[in-house]
């Protein structure tokens, strides 16, 4: 089908290189005499062939160390790791889970147009929480929330996190920082249980894993009133922002607010409330993301009369705490996605913003920096039944980074 590429390798492991089909291609040579014919890359020197193969899309650098023990060593190496980061521009990829029940779908790649047939490592199902940084993916299942995982999606390296402290709860945020330097980072999940026998009084706790340290720490606990958290949150420039929900009383403007949590202070024991921040606007979802450090929110707009029915879709970015509305979805886009429910996915990095109804394999693209809209390449899946649902999230693809 056009513009679907099997995802070819996953690793640069030798088990898995000896399993792996890849696409055959000439080796150009050049003639140094009339009887003598060298292959190109033997009169090469390493850092020009490293330069030389960083241009290649990522999916093709697998295919590359399976040409010959050479090309195995170059692209495997520390150096063309870091050619590959800096001398290409990379965009966030969109995954798209085809499956309730398996961890599989289709990647899409921006710059390529391009859809690739790809397995998760790590993540059971879709409905699994999951939060991305910097090319690495924090998963938690949905079940027991037990289960929590960081991996490169595109390497497949992982590893299994403890569990996070604390009893059972109703609702949980998850998020992941990662630092561009060191690569060490932070995963947070903010947990909301309800106040036995009290509807309106919520008990919401801030845990944070350190991968330094390899340690949870519970930094803040407290009990808020006619509000309680969700299961959205992100981290941007050393702050947690998390989305709570009115749980009744309040003027259909309030059903949604945003709580600010600083992860260096880690000074908040009864203060979460002294951070609260309105919406823009009445909203029937909202979607929180890092655009270059920058916290970024695509809502749903409610309708002045009824709030709770979504009659366009909106993007702000967060100043001081303030709302700047940044663009709004043109209408043809709209109705585009044919039945748009209130709530949908949408994730972003960087300065690329996905979005997607539940209902349909349709993929819209937002360029933070140019304020353009435009569709995806369409997506080698089909809606097989009427309730099918359709979910999935942006992240990185990047090879220097490890969980």
């Amino acid at each position: 089908m056009e513009g679907e590429t099997s995802w070819v390798s996953h690793s640069f492991d030798d088990d898995v290189r000896d399993m792996v089909e890849f696409n055959s291609f000439s080796e150009r040579t050049y003639e140094v005499s009339t009887e003598v014919a060298v292959p190109v890359d033997l009169i090469l020197p390493d850092d020009l062939l490293e330069r030389i193969l960083a241009y290649l899309p990522i999916a093709s650098i697998f295919r590359v160390g399976c040409v010959c023990k050479r090309w195995n060593e170059v692209v495997s190496s520390s150096r063309f790791l870091w050619n590959f980061t800096h001398v290409r521009v990379h965009k966030p990829w969109y995954f798209m889970f085809t499956s309730s029940n398996e961890p599989v779908g289709y990647a899409y790649d921006p710059i390529l147009r391009k859809w690739y047939g790809f397995e998760l490592p790590c993540i059971g199902t879709s409905s699994w929480f999951i939060a991305s940084s910097c090319g690495l993916v924090c998963c938690m299942d949905n079940d027991s929330r037990s289960e929590l995982y960081v991996c490169n999606p595109i390497t497949r390296h992982y590893r299994k996190l403890e569990k996070p402290p604390g009893l059972s709860y109703d609702y949980s945020a998850l998020s992941i920082s990662v630092n561009k330097e060191s690569h060490s980072y932070d995963v947070s999940v903010v947990k909301s249980k309800q106040v036995p026998g009290n509807f309106l009084q919520w008990e919401v706790s801030v845990h944070i894993y350190d991968s330094g340290t390899m340690i949870w720490a519970t930094t803040s606990a407290e009990i808020l009133t006619g509000w309680r958290g969700g299961e959205e949150s992100v981290i941007c420039d050393g702050v947690l922002y998390f989305l709570v929900y009115s749980t009744g009383g309040g003027i259909p403007e309030s059903r949604h607010g945003l709580l600010t949590y600083s992860l260096s202070t880690r000074l908040s024991h009864g203060l979460l409330m002294r951070n609260f921040i309105s919406m823009p606007c009445p909203l029937t979802c909202g979607r929180l993301m890092n655009l270059k450090e920058k916290l970024v929110m695509v809502g749903g707009i409610g309708k002045q009369d009824r709030p709770g029915i979504i009659k366009g879709i909106g993007i702000w970015v967060l100043s001081g705490k303030e709302w700047q509305e940044i663009g709004r979805m043109p209408h043809k886009f709209f109705q585009g996605f044919g039945e748009f429910d209130d709530v949908f996915a949408s994730s972003g990095t960087d300065d690329l913003i996905y979005i997607q109804s539940y209902g349909a394999p349709a993929l819209l693209c937002f360029d933070f920096n140019q304020k353009q809209w435009k569709w995806s390449q369409k997506c080698p899946v089909t809606k097989r039944f009427p309730l099918q649902l359709f979910t999935g999230f942006c992240f990185e693809p990047r090879l220097e980074i490890a969980p």
